[in-house]
């Protein structure tokens, strides 16, 4: 039955219509071919269809009018694997790098390139604990003696030997005293404090400090950063234990600590046994934990009109931590592993 000049319209307006689903088009494009007499032939190689195709649908206009051009089971897109789209993923993330010269993938950027959501790349990545816009830092030490000196200074820390005290010595170089050049803007609800952009240098000083590690009170001073004031630094300490009382000293290798004045003290001081930390491990040393607290609680927001000024607060600040000093407790994370060279094994 030959459509209607009404249902003709339609159709061709049908097949006329940019937004029409790609398979509706093509129905009616084959009604009309249908309806002006084009051979099978024809029909078969303009529309890339076979014979069950015209008959199906000639049938159902027929029986059902133009209602029966439109599918009655439309279906869904067709889904993609999952597992295929986070091995993608985690491809493009661990070992590519974006087009534009970017150092790392940001969810957006992946999406875009791999035609997901971002939301999807965000699922993904934290489904299998990936953070690319993360960064971490860590040392290396490339010391020989590495596993030796390590096990030394940790078996200070886990069994001192009895009656004797252990200090972790180090200095804190080259602390600045930042004056702001205006006035701060205090915290308020909804809003952080604030300091100016720009500041003034007052000098700066060095913070020698000694971290009792059974009692985890610090002894500071600061003075200029020199051989003959780390020597100094060395005496006030052993000063304030009782005479002949074995003493650990656990530093770093700086130059400054291996001085010939260096030496002659610990030769007048038989009592006091200096231990170095291995070569770029600063992280065995505790007063370098304790350094990280001063520079978050007085340095970084610290405003300071002179290197007096900045002393002055860095004293007061050792004078209240000392109060309530409490010692740290270290132990290893994996008991069964050995800390070793180029290997990175974590203790709280």
């Amino acid at each position: 039955m030959s459509p209607t000049e009404a249902e003709r319209q339609e159709l061709m307006g049908l097949q006329r219509k940019r937004s029409a689903p790609a398979a509706q088009v093509r129905r009616a494009r084959l009604t009309l071919m249908l309806e002006g007499g084009v051979a099978r032939a024809a029909i078969k190689t303009t529309l890339g269809c076979d014979s069950r195709f015209i008959a199906t649908w000639k049938g159902r206009f027929v029986g059902e009018r133009l209602a029966g051009l439109y599918g009655r089971h439309p279906g869904r897109a067709p889904q993609r694997d999952p597992a295929q789209i986070d091995a993608r993923v985690l491809d493009y993330t661990l070992t590519r790098q974006p087009r534009d010269g970017s150092t790392h993938w940001s969810s957006r950027k992946l999406a875009r390139e791999l035609k997901l959501s971002f939301m999807q790349v965000q699922r993904i990545w934290r489904r299998h604990g990936l953070q690319p816009h993360g960064l971490e830092r860590h040392m290396v030490s490339n010391d020989p003696d590495f596993e030796s000196k390590a096990a030394d200074v940790i078996g200070l820390y886990l069994n001192p030997p009895a009656h004797a005290a252990v200090f972790c010595v180090d200095e804190k170089t080259a602390i600045l005293a930042l004056d702001r050049k205006d006035r701060q803007l205090p915290s308020a609800p909804g809003r952080a404090e604030s300091h100016v952009f720009e500041y003034k240098r007052n000098g700066t000083l060095s913070l020698f400090a000694a971290l009792n590690t059974a009692t985890g009170e610090v002894l500071g001073t600061a003075p200029r950063h020199t051989g003959a004031q780390f020597v100094a630094f060395l005496t006030d300490v052993v000063a304030g234990q009782s005479r002949g009382r074995e003493i650990h000293v656990i530093c770093d290798n700086v130059s400054s600590h291996k001085t010939a004045a260096a030496k002659a003290f610990l030769a007048d001081h038989p009592n006091v046994t200096m231990h170095f930390t291995p070569t770029c491990s600063s992280w065995l040393n505790e007063a370098e934990n304790w350094f990280a607290r001063i520079q978050r609680d007085v340095i970084d927001r610290g405003i300071f009109t002179s290197t007096t000024d900045l002393k002055r607060q860095l004293m007061r600040y050792i004078r209240q931590y000392n109060k309530n000093a409490r010692p740290l407790k270290w132990k290893y994370a994996d008991p069964s592993r050995r800390i070793r060279c180029n290997s990175s094994v974590s203790v709280d």
